[in-house]
């Protein structure tokens, strides 16, 4: 199996929180990844690709290829700091 995921990455659970509640409220997903993201990927819209389990760290792992898809998931904190993840598809 393999999934398609975009994420912000954030240092801080505040940060994201206040992120997760603009995307609530409609907030552009790739707007916000360009803005705020700490991940080089935030240049592409949080953009990760597609990619098989066991290739990110777990708790990242487990959202985008266990929760349900293109619904925002988070505060995940990883060692990285905070993501907010949202999973495009699963094949």
């Amino acid at each position: 199996m393999k999934a398609g995921a975009c994420h912000i990455l954030v240092k801080t659970e505040k940060e994201a929180q206040q992120l997760k509640a603009q995307l609530d409220k409609g907030a552009n997903f790739s707007q916000l990844a360009k803005k705020h993201s700490q991940c080089p990927s935030g240049k592409k819209g949080g953009d990760l690709g597609e990619f098989s389990p066991g290739t990110m760290v777990k708790a990242f792992d487990n959202v985008v290829f266990k929760k349900e898809i293109l619904t925002v998931h988070g505060p995940v904190k990883t060692q990285f700091g905070y993501h907010l993840i949202k999973t495009l598809y699963r094949n």
